[in-house]
């Protein structure tokens, strides 16, 4: 006969209890892993200043918070980069500033003097200042073939000095030097080598040189997906031994918003940009239904800013750059800095816009309202302010405004709203703001809430 101990009888109850709760709370935390795996991240912006954002599941769910870690772990990003993309040849002495669809036209020709002048030009002109601070390089830098070590060569006949002298040069300056390659066999001028099957070897080459920042292009690539390719050059770049900016160029061709935010820092969502309104305001429209993926750490491109390269008016080049900013887009200058003008210059160095890209919230704003060609476009700022574009896409004048259910204020708030290119204030402001906007024009506001 066994005898039965009643004194443990509480202990075992208690026990059990114990046991059921953690069963239970596994079950929980089994369901909240399976809603975070099926969701679509929603931009919260980046809670500690550590480069990952944070985000809720669904509708269903949004109390699930979680963060970001992956391949992308280098630091960079947390704002969007600002600075200058080298995309020009060299015919007679001259450059002649190109786009993508262009490469198969000009002899590919970029030099190093250039270069050199474009960084001096980005200082004295107070660009550098204000934050653009990369001067990067486009494809036509490299000989055709590799040396002995199977190392990339920069051209002798334009590179004369080699890369590391060239960013020495630039961090001289008090900026930093991007660099570019593809994840093909070729890049897409075929006037150099590819970095597929020689991503940890390019990526040590790029570090031992001072780059700080890589675009990488998917031309004559192998079939495979950008998906198994890029997390390659990724992965090397981290094992490089210096924080390397990556930016992806697939040109949106596999929604990479949806996977590139644990690769790199930022990602093309679209096609290459052409210096015309129509394709300007497309790849706007293009790049917005990503919103929700941008964050601290990893931002949409839309592509370069085309301001200053003569296809627009002044107006619709401002509103190139307001949406480009509210959008958390980097903002790289296109155009010939060297010589820009007056007007262009007022444009890029707009430092209250500046500001709202470089907002360290870090949430993308996007179209909340659209009624024909008469646009509302918002987002979220620092300390519960909001930045706010009335955007007229029409062909004639009209008035566009914007309700504070658009935007996502009480409609009790009472707010001062600052215009970003006139540079002035409008104070005790109630439920709605508008603006009468010629064709193809736009306004750019702050709003802050009155205490």
């Amino acid at each position: 006969m066994v005898a039965y101990n009643h004194q443990s009888a509480p202990t075992d109850l208690m026990l059990g209890k114990q046991l059921g709760v953690i069963a239970l709370l596994f079950v929980v935390f089994l369901q909240m892993v399976s809603n975070a795996a099926a969701a679509r991240p929603i931009n919260l912006g980046d809670g500690d200043g550590d480069g990952y954002g944070y985000g809720y599941s669904n509708s269903s769910s949004n109390n699930l918070i979680f963060r970001r870690r992956s391949l992308s772990a280098n630091g960079l990003g947390l704002t969007p980069p600002m600075g200058y993309v080298i995309l020009f040849n060299v015919e007679n002495g001259l450059p002649i500033w190109i786009r993508w669809n262009s490469w198969n036209h000009f002899h590919c020709n970029i030099e190093e003097k250039l270069i050199r002048e474009t960084a001096d030009a980005m200082v004295s002109s107070g660009l550098a200042a204000l934050g653009y601070e990369h001067i990067n390089l486009d494809d036509c830098w490299a000989e055709l073939n590799r040396d002995s070590e199977g190392k990339l060569v920069p051209k002798a006949s334009t590179f004369p000095s080699g890369i590391k002298a060239l960013a020495d040069y630039v961090h001289g300056k008090g900026l930093k030097l991007g660099i570019y390659s593809d994840a093909g066999s070729q890049t897409c001028s075929k006037t150099m080598p590819g970095s597929l099957g020689h991503e940890e070897l390019d990526a040590k080459t790029f570090a031992s040189w001072g780059v700080d920042y890589l675009k990488y292009d998917n031309c004559n690539n192998d079939g495979s997906s950008p998906k198994e390719r890029y997390p390659v050059m990724s992965k090397a770049l981290l094992n490089s031994g210096r924080p390397i900016f990556f930016s992806l160029c697939e040109w949106g061709q596999e929604d990479p918003a949806t996977w590139a935010p644990e690769v790199g820092n930022s990602w093309r969502t679209t096609g290459d940009i052409r210096d015309n309104w129509d394709s300007m305001t497309s790849l706007a429209d293009q790049n917005d239904q990503w919103a929700s993926y941008a964050a601290p750490g990893g931002w949409n491109d839309p592509d370069m800013l085309e301001v200053g390269n003569g296809g627009m008016t002044t107006e619709e080049y401002r509103s190139h750059f307001s949406i480009w900013a509210l959008a958390k887009a980097p903002l790289l200058i296109g155009c010939d800095v060297r010589a820009m003008s007056k007007e262009t210059h007022e444009i890029l160095s707009n430092k209250e816009v500046i500001e709202v890209n470089q907002d360290k919230l870090g949430v993308q704003g996007k179209k909340v309202k659209k009624n024909g060609d008469l646009e509302v476009w918002a987002g979220p700022l620092s300390n519960k302010k909001v930045a706010v574009v009335l955007w007229n896409r029409g062909s004639s004048r009209a008035t566009v405004t914007a309700y504070w259910s658009d935007i996502g204020l009480d409609s009790t708030t009472t707010v001062t709203a600052r215009d970003l290119w006139a540079h002035s204030n409008e104070t005790s402001i109630k439920g709605q703001i508008s603006a009468d906007l010629d064709s193809h024009t736009s306004k750019m506001y702050v709003l802050t809430p009155q205490q």
